[in-house]
């Protein structure tokens, strides 16, 4: 008798009255187990193109960090010159006062990522859960193995 009595034929081909239910539940768990194997690789193709647009995506953006990083120092120079021409200070003063103005806005970015990291909470909800299932455990177990 073959594994799959219906052979992938529709319904109306084949009586399922002449079938016991042992054949019957057989083939509707080996259709749910082909159907759970096609969706799992349907979702291994659509990931897979995901990834790749992922990965282009990171590219390009990486490619205008570059482009903006070469931005910020050529602003730099720029801003530099600026208050060495129109100013009138030495070149000197004037980089230095570009330096002075990017370790401010470096510490101001590094005070407001510390108060952000404080602010976060952990595991909290995991580790309320875990140690409910961790008692729970221990409430069944006998006494003398604890």
């Amino acid at each position: 008798m073959p594994d799959n009595p219906s052979e992938g034929r529709p319904a109306d081909e084949y009586d399922a009255a002449e079938l016991s239910i042992g054949q019957l539940v057989s083939e509707a768990s080996g259709g749910m187990s082909r159907l759970v194997r096609l969706e799992l690789e349907m979702a291994k193709l659509e990931l897979a193109r995901d990834a790749k647009q992922v990965g282009k995506g990171s590219g390009l953006f990486i490619a205008a960090a570059v482009f903006l990083h070469l931005v910020l120092v050529l602003g730099s120079i720029t801003l530099g010159f600026l208050f060495y021409e129109v100013v009138g200070l030495s070149a000197t003063l004037s980089f230095l006062i570009v330096t002075l103005i990017y370790l401010v806005v470096a510490a101001i970015l590094i005070g407001v990522g510390v108060l952000h990291l404080r602010r976060i909470k952990g595991l909290q909800g995991f580790g309320a859960t875990m140690a409910d299932t961790v008692a729970l455990f221990d409430r069944d177990r006998p006494a003398a193995e604890r």
